[in-house]
C-alpha cells in the first residue's frame, strides 16, 4: 500500500474511532501540515493555493465518515457508516 493510501487509512481510523468527525481539511506540503476547518474549496484548489503535495478532506454526513485523499493524479476515497447512521437507516 503506497505511503498516500496508508496516511488516508490513519486518518479514517482515527476519524471513525472518534465517534463522530469534524469537517476538516488537512494540508501536507514543503511547509509542513496545514488544518483549515469547514472549507468548501475543492480539494485541488486548495493544493494550489497553498502549494501543498497532498490533501485529505475529513468529514460527516447523514452518519457516513468519510476521507477523501489527492496527491498529484492520485486520488482515494474510504467511507463507513457510523454506529448511528447504521441504527438511523435500519430504524427509518
Amino acid at each position: 500500500m503506497s505511503g498516500f493510501a496508508q496516511q488516508a487509512e490513519e486518518i479514517f481510523r482515527a476519524a471513525e474511532s472518534a465517534g463522530s468527525a469534524s469537517d476538516l481539511t488537512i494540508l501536507l506540503g514543503e511547509s509542513g501540515i496545514r488544518v483549515i476547518a469547514d472549507s468548501d474549496w475543492p480539494l485541488d484548489s486548495l493544493l494550489w493555493h497553498h502549494g501543498a503535495k497532498t490533501a485529505y478532506r475529513v468529514s460527516e454526513r447523514c452518519g457516513t465518515i468519510r476521507v477523501e485523499g489527492r496527491q498529484g493524479a492520485a486520488r482515494c476515497l474510504i467511507e463507513s457508516r457510523t454506529p448511528g447512521g447504521i441504527a438511523r437507516a435500519l430504524l427509518g
